[in-house]
């Protein structure tokens, strides 16, 4: 029997090694959308359950928010279909403590205690750290300070020497871990020593926030304007590979949703046509609703108050009447794909609704950068935003 085992943890790291195909998994919609029973487990190798989250006792991260009591049914599911199951920690409203859990040597030690008893208590193959962000706020009321990159690398290299057999990841932006400083850091290839791979967070680039209606999760920038060029999944790998870490140890983080806004038709179109202008003005006092998982208005983990995000998953755009059960445009909604980006864009000019989202086509074209550039692979936020298992075909078939 442990010889039998011992082959088949060989055989699983061999691939877990050559290939990431990954998903988080958003445990808060377990019992509302997306129960684990319509996970298509056989079409990733990882997933990530999101979220556990830092709390204010370095000895201690919750699962509250995240349907918890699911997580060793998670763990159990997965590992009947020969999936590795990773806890995500942090996240935009989980990373609040990362700061004081990781601030002290004693902290340090205590957090990675606290890291490995969970590990435990779930029988989990990994851990996925989602910081957002090290020395650079994020949700609005995080702890932050100029150690914040040197510190977690201490903390990383006390756990990785603890937890040798531990897949150790990171969730991360477009742009290196920000140094003393405040700039992206030019060298993290201490990073790379601890770290098996870093998921590189390619979405939100664009959004609600922005000047324009841009790219949610553009491929490319390099070919758009300089004004336009906020971060792509190539400039992305440029910076981190620049920055010392092997493009092997890369895995890109892909969108299966994307942004909502509000756009008159003058705007929408080329003057005079029909034809989809791109970067159109926005009117941002008027954020359209999303799909059904779209929060209509709640108080964020700071106590502030956010309105709708505007987000549509691609199942969302389907239910919504913006794509056929194909995935691709219905009818009576104009498109456009943006061949710099390699994103595409719908519009209803009735409800002046317009969305940058991502479809088979941009998830086959990124597929195809990760084979070209030699990444480890894809993960993807979030498995229950698909319809039909369209991007993640997609994307399985370019890789």
């Amino acid at each position: 029997m442990l010889l039998l085992l011992a082959a088949s943890l060989t055989l699983l790291s061999s691939a877990y090694a050559s290939e990431v195909a990954g998903a988080w998994y958003a445990g808060w919609h377990a019992t509302n959308g997306y129960p684990l029973s319509d996970v298509s487990w056989d079409k990733y190798n990882t997933m990530y359950y999101s979220f556990a989250t830092t709390t204010s006792d370095v000895n201690s991260i919750s699962l509250e928010g995240s349907d918890g009591s699911l997580l060793p049914a998670f763990v159990s599911e997965a590992h009947a279909h020969g999936v590795q199951a990773h806890i995500a920690i942090g996240g935009w409203g989980g990373s609040i403590y990362f700061s004081s859990d990781l601030t002290t040597a004693k902290n340090r030690t205590a957090f990675v205690k606290t890291v490995i008893d969970f590990v435990e208590q779930y029988d989990l193959d990994g851990v996925n750290f989602d910081w957002e962000y090290p020395n650079k706020q994020g949700i609005g009321c995080n702890i932050v300070n100029s150690d914040n990159t040197a510190n977690f690398l201490f903390f990383l290299q006390e756990l990785r020497e603890d937890c040798s057999n531990l897949t150790i990841s990171a969730a991360v932006s477009v742009t290196p871990f920000r140094d003393s400083n405040g700039n992206p850091s030019t060298d993290v290839s201490a990073f790379a020593e601890v770290l098996d791979y870093i998921a590189i967070m390619d979405y939100d680039v664009w959004g609600s926030w922005s000047s324009a209606v841009g790219p949610n999760a553009p491929l490319n920038d390099s070919c758009a304007n300089s004004s336009e060029q906020q971060g792509s999944a190539v400039s992305a790998v440029k910076a981190w590979s620049n920055a010392g870490m092997p493009v092997d140890q890369i895995v890109l983080g892909v969108a299966s949703y994307g942004h909502s806004y509000s756009v008159k038709p003058s705007d929408a179109f080329v003057s005079g046509t029909k034809t989809l202008a791109a970067y159109p003005a926005f009117n941002s006092s008027n954020q359209p609703v999303g799909d059904a998982w779209d929060s209509t208005g709640s108080v964020d983990s700071c106590g502030n108050y956010q309105g709708s995000g505007g987000t549509f998953n691609f199942w969302g755009l389907v239910d919504g009447g913006f794509l056929n059960s194909e995935g691709t445009t219905a009818q009576g909604i104009y498109y456009r794909f943006d061949s710099c980006s390699q994103t595409p864009y719908v519009y209803n000019e009735t409800s002046e609704v317009m969305i940058s989202y991502d479809n088979a086509e941009s998830f086959t074209a990124k597929g195809t950068f990760i084979k070209n550039t030699g990444l480890l692979g894809y993960a993807m936020w979030q498995t229950g935003g698909d319809y039909n298992n369209i991007l993640v075909d997609a994307i399985n078939s370019a890789v």
